[in-house]
């Protein structure tokens, strides 16, 4: 995935170093749109195609020129007239006239009779709140009730960040060229793009490959690629020991999600340390957790020097004791996640800690954006408003591997990598499913992967789990028991 600017850039790597015409780019863009929208829109006969001013709207044209080769009608709605285009734009254009295309100027008349919308107004370049007769474009097309097919990116979403900038395009599907624009899989993206066809446009993938500060957008096949067929020979010691950190009075809860979604994510075994009121309730409807209580960190000061995981902060609390567990969970030389209330209180200390007091490049901190923004000492709309760039900074500055989760979860490293997760669905925006995820962060540390790779194939895990409980039960009313225990099911697809 790619910043606008960095698109731009492989544009020109596509047409100077490798000496691909613009307006060759121009036409298979064109005709990468048109295939892919004939495909899901087989019956569409009559189609609008709403162009602009710049090459978006050149691609516009040719769509429009397309659909009527195909035996379609096609319309063409101007915002700028084509005799004042320049550049591939122009050309498009021309070629639009020549084969007696219709286009009609802004505002356009009745739109009933279509049955299929192209938005070809806006391309990545756009910086601000589309508006005049921009704006009162992309409200005619939202309010249409028509399928509606963005090219490259929807009219009025920022492509590097994925929010809306006031008014957007709401799309059904996007046809997205040359590079896989990072905004169209977060925040206010998948909800304005739709589904999202990504078209190489027929260049090499050198082109590619000439940005490397790219991020990656997660691929189911991860969960295969990282955590193999297990050896019949194995024992529970092989996939390792987690040891869950939290439970502060009345938050027992937490600390159990987090557990018994660990043992489903395929960790050998788990303990529990928590407060001693809830030790004798926490594993009673899951009796493979084992429990510890605790009054103080000096307590499991032993059992931090033996697992192989810590997971730290769910229901942990902002007592006193919930301080001292995780400072003392900091100390251990395991690997440590860290969620939730524990978040929150490193926002606190973290300002007053040495380096030796916290373990440099061997955490993995899963904040959502409220918890992102203290973590960063700003609002949580600051961070919604650059994801990717709010997961970069905290990776940064706390040296760790971090989950900014949320639409279009990221993780981020500190050496500047960083992925986003297109599956999950809102179904999991409910008590106790951060709590499940570093469960399963957890179990993937346990089972050897390194830090980037269990967070990804973690959260990937999580989203999976979630979208099949979503096709079992709903969305609307999902439990965080509902995601752990689909687990098992997305862990194991081929075996």
């Amino acid at each position: 995935m790619y910043t606008a600017e960095q698109v731009r850039r492989l544009d020109k790597c596509a047409i100077e170093g490798h000496g691909i015409p613009g307006m060759d780019l121009m036409e298979r863009a064109g005709s990468s749109t048109f295939e892919a929208a004939k495909t899901t829109f087989p019956t569409a006969t009559k189609v609008l195609v709403f162009c602009g001013a710049g090459n978006n709207g050149g691609d516009g044209y040719i769509v429009a020129r397309l659909a009527v080769e195909n035996g379609l009608e096609a319309v063409v709605c101007a915002l700028k007239p084509a005799d004042s285009l320049s550049g591939d734009a122009a050309t498009a254009a021309g070629r639009w006239l020549q084969a007696g295309g219709e286009v009609i100027t802004w505002p356009v008349g009745d739109i009933a009779p279509f049955d299929l919308l192209f938005d070809a107004l806006l391309g990545t370049g756009l910086d601000r709140e589309p508006a005049g007769d921009y704006g009162a474009a992309v409200d005619l097309i939202n309010q249409s009730g028509k399928p509606v097919v963005a090219v490259d990116i929807p009219s009025g979403l920022n492509a590097d960040t994925g929010v809306a900038m006031g008014r957007a395009v709401r799309a059904d599907l996007t046809v997205t060229f040359i590079g896989s624009k990072r905004g169209l899989y977060t925040a206010d993206g998948p909800d304005h793009a739709g589904k999202v066809q990504f078209s190489d446009l027929d260049t090499p993938g050198t082109v590619r490959d000439s940005e490397p500060d790219s991020g990656i957008l997660i691929q189911s096949s991860l969960i295969d690629d990282k955590l193999p067929v297990r050896q019949r020979n194995s024992h529970k010691g092989h996939f390792g020991w987690v040891l869950g950190v939290g439970g502060d009075t009345g938050m027992s809860g937490a600390v159990r999600l987090a557990g018994e979604a660990a043992l489903r994510a395929g960790a050998g075994k788990v303990t529990l340390a928590t407060r001693p009121e809830h030790a004798v309730l926490v594993n009673l409807g899951c009796p493979e957790l084992m429990v510890r209580g605790a009054e103080s960190a000096s307590q499991i000061a032993a059992l931090l020097g033996e697992v192989d995981v810590v997971v730290a902060g769910t229901g942990l609390g902002q007592e006193d004791w919930s301080e001292e567990m995780l400072r003392g969970c900091m100390k251990s030389p395991a690997p440590v996640v860290i969620d939730a209330d524990g978040l929150n209180i490193l926002a606190r200390i973290f300002p007053g800690l040495k380096s030796a007091e916290w373990p440099r490049h061997n955490w993995i901190l899963t904040p959502h954006p409220a918890e992102a923004g203290r973590l960063l000492g700003c609002p949580a709309a600051e961070v919604q408003s650059d994801r990717v760039t709010a997961a970069l900074s905290l990776a940064d500055r706390y040296q760790a591997v971090v989950v900014l989760k949320g639409c279009g979860t990221i993780i981020a490293d500190h050496g500047g990598h960083y992925a986003i997760c297109p599956f999950g669905n809102p179904g999991m925006a409910s008590a106790g499913s951060g709590d499940v995820l570093a469960g399963v962060i957890g179990a993937m540390l346990a089972q050897r992967l390194d830090h980037l790779d269990a967070a990804m194939t973690g959260v990937l895990a999580h989203a999976l789990a979630g979208d099949l409980a979503a096709q079992q039960r709903g969305e609307r009313g999902m439990l965080a028991t509902d995601i752990s225990q689909c687990l098992p099911a997305v862990l194991n697809p081929t075996r």
